[in-house]
C-alpha cells in the first residue's frame, strides 16, 4: 500500500504545472483539502483520497491507474465518488457522495477550501458570484448547513 507521503508526492507530480482559477499552483488546493480532512478527524484513507480527489476528474491520473494503484478499496471508492462525470446533475453527484462511506468529509473539506473568501476574493465578480452560488448549492444538496467550516484551511488561493 502507498503511504500518505507517497500519495502526496504522486498527487503533486500528477498536477505539476496546473494552476487554479486564481493562477496558484494546484497542489496548494490539494494540500489544503488534505489538511481540512485531517482537521475534521479524517483517517489516512480519507486523507489519501483528499490528495487524489481531483486527479481522475482533471485527467491528471486515469481511472485505470486508480483501479490498479496500491490504495485501499475505500480510498479508491471515495476518489471515484467525488469525481464529477460529464453531463451529471449536481443531485446525482451529491447522491453518490452521500452513498459512499467517507466521501462526504472529503467533499466538505474541498468545498470549504473552494469557498474560502480569501481564495474567492482574487477572482472577478461574476466568477466569484457563480462559484459562491455553486458551492452553496452543493453544500445544501449534501446536507451541510450553515457557513463552511474552514478548519484546516491554509487560507491560500490554491
Amino acid at each position: 500500500m502507498l503511504t500518505l507521503s507517497e500519495v502526496e508526492t504522486l498527487a503533486r507530480a500528477a498536477h505539476e504545472g496546473q494552476t487554479d482559477k486564481a493562477g496558484r499552483p494546484y497542489a496548494e488546493h490539494l494540500q489544503a483539502v488534505a489538511a481540512g480532512v485531517r482537521a475534521r478527524g479524517g483517517d489516512a484513507e480519507q486523507i489519501a483520497a483528499a490528495w487524489l480527489h481531483d486527479a481522475v476528474e482533471d485527467e491528471a491520473l486515469s481511472e485505470a491507474w486508480l483501479h490498479e494503484a496500491a490504495l485501499s478499496d475505500r480510498t479508491k471508492a471515495v476518489v471515484l465518488a467525488v469525481t464529477k462525470r460529464a453531463g451529471e446533475t449536481p443531485e446525482t453527484y451529491a447522491a453518490r457522495i452521500l452513498a459512499t462511506p467517507g466521501a462526504l468529509l472529503v467533499k466538505e473539506a474541498d468545498l470549504a477550501h473552494n469557498a474560502d473568501p480569501a481564495r474567492l476574493a482574487v477572482l472577478d465578480a461574476p466568477t466569484r458570484a457563480r462559484l459562491t452560488e455553486k458551492y452553496a448549492r452543493m453544500r445544501t444538496l449534501l446536507g451541510l448547513t450553515g457557513a463552511p467550516d474552514l478548519t484546516g484551511d491554509t487560507g491560500h488561493a490554491g
